[in-house]
């Protein structure tokens, strides 16, 4: 879910299909600003490089940005169109980072495989509908490896009042609390759970606009 509004009137379903997303990044060259999200690279800067999973890559930049930090990444994205940018991303983005980098088109809201469990499990701004949301972030945290980390960012419901948001899809907005729920305590150490500001450009007005972080430790 972007900076940008979408269409109100669009059908809720057709928001989480490929063939909405694939239609939505072929509109223009590159949607996203290719730079990776500073709430990950804060949360993952002290991490030692493993195995990581990027949900939701989009054009790939976190996966890229992992990936030159060391990482071997695999992002997974519902659009074949954003996984053939993010492959052209991680192809100019020098060397060894196309070796560290692969991937996989898997349909999130279906509860498609995973690939196999990582040290990093990242989904930055994947936002669901409420009565899907326990479903798909259980599904996401049980891709991380026992001792691994899952980081969690997303658009913190206080945006609502910025008016960058469809206030129609304001239900999407979700705390950080609504991820801890999702983790068992007897399973995993909850690092981060908190709510950062920082200042957004949109049309050459300036917002405070908020971001739920979650950062968690899954125990070994």
């Amino acid at each position: 879910m972007s900076d940008h509004q979408h269409d109100g009137t669009q059908d809720l379903r057709e928001m989480f299909t490929r063939e909405f997303w694939d239609e939505r990044y072929a509109t223009s060259h590159r949607i996203w600003s290719g730079r990776p999200n500073a709430r990950l690279v804060e949360e993952v800067a002290d991490r030692q490089p493993g195995t990581a999973i990027d949900v939701g890559c989009g054009e790939g930049a976190d996966a890229v940005w992992l990936a030159a930090q060391g990482w071997s990444v695999v992002g997974v994205d519902v659009s074949g169109v954003a996984l053939e940018r993010a492959a052209e991303h991680a192809a100019e983005a020098g060397t060894g980072v196309a070796e560290r980098t692969s991937w996989e088109r898997v349909d999130l809201f279906a509860l498609e495989a995973l690939p196999a469990a990582a040290d990093l499990v990242t989904a930055s701004y994947v936002h669901v509908p409420p009565d899907q949301f326990d479903a798909v972030y259980g599904h996401v945290a049980a891709a991380v490896a026992p001792g691994g980390t899952l980081v969690v960012l997303a658009h913190h419901p206080d945006d609502v009042h910025t008016g960058l948001r469809n206030s129609e899809l304001s239900h999407l907005l979700f705390t950080p609390e609504a991820v801890v729920a999702v983790l068992d305590p007897a399973e995993w150490e909850v690092v981060t759970a908190r709510v950062v500001t920082r200042d957004h450009a949109h049309e050459g007005v300036t917002h405070e606009v908020s971001d739920t972080v979650v950062r968690a430790l899954r125990r070994s």
